[in-house]
């Protein structure tokens, strides 16, 4: 029986390969992609993707049945929050300007299955979220003319009464994504010259609410005789939060079009602060208006604004209000069919997924097989399918791929930079006081294999640390530490981070209600949890990290990515048991095809399976010598054993 048990070398070599990383090239500005985006087309495709239809629904919505006028600090709580991530796609998408998003930012700091597991959530999210707009898009205009269209397809193609399917086709939103699909395919271009047109007729109709907005305004709606600013208090804004968070979550659209722009490094961090900040601030202002200009407890929530002007005798400023709405909903369609294409085409790219959708077309320079596919799949779902019960399925995947770009963060924050290093010449006399490097009397080796430069016999004291490293102040207490190989202690402390956010809002979620907890247990375990965030959190604060000024870092790390992650798991904790079922299927769907394609045709597995080669080592020693021992490469998976006193040539430069 033992001898079919998997041995512990196997198990070892098989979690190596799910958690192997993305190897970059050495010129991550070449692309097969056309890099033609500016700082504003990048902020107008950001704007598009966030300021959509939740900006006439949302606020109204929010206003009356969660949080009365104090929906403005819902909002601007909300917007702080996702500023959080916000950085963190910023950071990642000026390090590694590639298309992917948060499937390319895990893929090269955390792990393959990781990455994978990510842009297979983000997939249909996308998907989900495309069809459900263009359905928010076919039913506001069907409202317009008085649902004439709805009665119509009734009445000469049928009403459905099937689970899961929607109540009559949707040809109309059908239609709308075939168009939208047609036009991405034309190219980056052409995608963001629709995006200004539509952006832009959005953004003055918002100026006009404003203006209209405060004209009409009210004070008296704001006091004690309505119900006052915060009738639902404390939990009312915190509720609220929950729900406005939803409405930022388009800015990694940006980091999707990284490899299209022409200056990822400046333009991709620009663009996000600049998206965020104003669709924060056009959101925080038309909360404001709406709850001046009528009582908030009598607003509409399905048309919560075009409502407000028609009972404060300003029936024709719907219209106007009317068609921002549509053109927002264009603007978030775009958003989507742009970016998702370009996350599948990521994963073929590096094998992880069908390698059909890797293709990119040689004259409008887009990944056309993955957008063509997947609009006729978006079209279909908008066409048939009730998607209101999938509606929340679109929270899970964005708060979890917000956690795994936030854990990727500190993890690629604490590891060592790799240094080029170039072999060395024969005949070339080697300097015996390198730059940068230590004194002659230590013990240097160079690995022309792995580019990186590993000094033997490191002097623990040295000043300049390498990043990963325990921090000098922190040695005489945590010397133990010292001996992990930099960036081992910081992962660990990762993990340990994040199983304490789980448990910490595990609890403060369900320890009254579905566990029914006696005060001094839930007391309890919330400090030792508490304490275990703090301590790993500490933990990882008391190593070197990289410091880059050539391209954006995100501000106090580990601090901002750590509450970026406490709070994507509280959220996610916060959603249906139904939300989680379906994400526990879908998950297990996407098991199956990286178990059965992905892990197979790897990019990085391909690159293991490779010949071995024949690598040279050179040991210079305090004397001026020279060894040199020549080696075959053992894959990763074997470790090195020490070298054999034959092959080995001595000779002195």
């Amino acid at each position: 029986m033992a001898r079919w048990l998997p041995r512990s070398t196997d198990l070892t070599r098989f979690c190596q390969k799910l958690n192997r990383v993305k190897t970059l090239e050495d010129d991550m500005m070449e692309t097969s992609f056309n890099r033609c985006l500016s700082t504003i087309d990048l902020t107008l495709l950001g704007i598009g993707g966030m300021v959509g239809s939740g900006l006439y629904v949302l606020t109204g919505t929010v206003a009356k049945e969660i949080a009365g006028p104090a929906v403005i600090v819902s909002f601007i709580i909300a917007g702080f929050a996702s500023l959080l991530a916000a950085l963190c796609y910023a950071e990642f998408g000026a390090r590694v300007p590639k298309t992917g998003s948060a499937y390319m930012f895990t893929y090269v700091s955390v792990g393959e299955i990781w990455a994978f597991l990510i842009g297979w959530n983000v997939l249909l999210e996308y998907m989900i979220g495309g069809a459900a707009v263009a359905r928010a898009w076919s039913g506001y205009l069907d409202s317009i003319f008085n649902h004439k269209i709805k009665n119509f397809t009734e009445t000469h193609v049928g009403a459905w009464q099937v689970p899961f399917l929607a109540r009559y086709p949707d040809f109309l939103a059908a239609a709308i994504l075939l168009v939208a699909t047609a036009f991405i395919s034309f190219g980056a271009k052409v995608s963001s010259w629709l995006n200004h047109v539509f952006s832009a007729i959005s953004m003055g109709v918002i100026l006009f609410i404003l203006i209209m907005g405060f004209v009409l305004a009210q004070p008296k709606n704001w006091s004690t005789q309505e119900g006052g600013f915060a009738p639902y208090g404390l939990s009312g804004i915190m509720a609220g939060t929950a729900t406005c968070f939803y409405a930022f979550v388009g800015f990694d659209v940006i980091a999707a079009s990284s490899e299209e722009a022409r200056n990822p490094q400046r333009a991709v961090p620009r663009a996000i602060a600049f998206s965020l900040g104003l669709a924060t601030g056009a959101y925080i202002l038309v909360s404001v208006v709406l709850t001046l200009m009528v009582p908030w407890h009598s607003l509409d929530p399905d048309s919560a604004l075009a409502d407000a002007f028609y009972r404060r005798g300003y029936a024709w400023a719907g219209f106007l209000v009317a068609a921002g709405s549509i053109c927002a909903m264009n603007t978030v369609l775009l958003s989507n069919l742009f970016s998702l294409p370009r996350i599948v085409y990521a994963m073929a790219e590096d094998g992880l997924f069908f390698q059909i959708f890797s293709r990119v077309h040689p004259r409008t320079q887009v990944p056309v097989v993955g957008i063509v596919v997947f609009g006729l799949l978006m079209a279909l779902l908008a066409l048939v399918f009730d998607l209101e019960a999938l509606v929340q399925f679109l929270s899970i995947g964005t708060l979890l791929a917000y956690t795994f770009v936030a854990a990727s963060i500190i993890v690629l924050r604490f590891q060592q930079q790799k240094v080029d290093v170039p072999a060395p010449v024969a005949g070339d006399q080697p300097n015996p006081e390198p730059h940068e490097g230590p004194s002659s009397s230590e013990l240097k080796e160079y690995e022309s294999f792995s580019d990186k430069l590993q000094l033997v016999d490191r002097d623990k004291t040295k000043q300049q640390r390498e990043p990963g490293q325990l921090k000098a102040a922190f040695e005489p207490y945590l010397e133990f530490l010292s001996d992990f190989y930099p960036g081992e202690v910081v992962t660990v402390a990762v993990v340990t981070l994040m199983v304490s956010a789980i448990c910490l809002c595990s609890i403060l979620v369900f320890g009254n209600t579905h566990l029914h907890l006696p005060t001094w247990s839930y007391s309890l375990l919330l400090v030792l949890f508490s304490l275990g965030f703090l301590l790993s959190l500490i933990l990882i604060w008391a190593h070197e990290q990289q410091h880059s000024t050539q391209t954006f870092q995100i501000p106090l790390v580990p601090l901002s990515p750590a509450l970026s992650i406490i709070l994507n798991i509280y959220l996610m904790l916060k959603l249906s048991y139904m939300t989680w079922l379906r994400f526990a299927v879908w998950l297990l769907l996407g098991l199956l095809v990286y178990f059965g394609y992905g892990i197979w045709h790897s990019k990085e597995n391909l690159r293991e399976l490779q010949p071995q080669r024949l690598s040279a080592r050179y040991v210079v020693f305090p004397s001026g010598s020279l060894e040199e021992r020549v080696q075959a490469v053992q894959p990763s998976s074997q470790p090195t054993a020490g070298l054999p006193d034959t092959d080995t040539n001595d000779c002195k430069r």
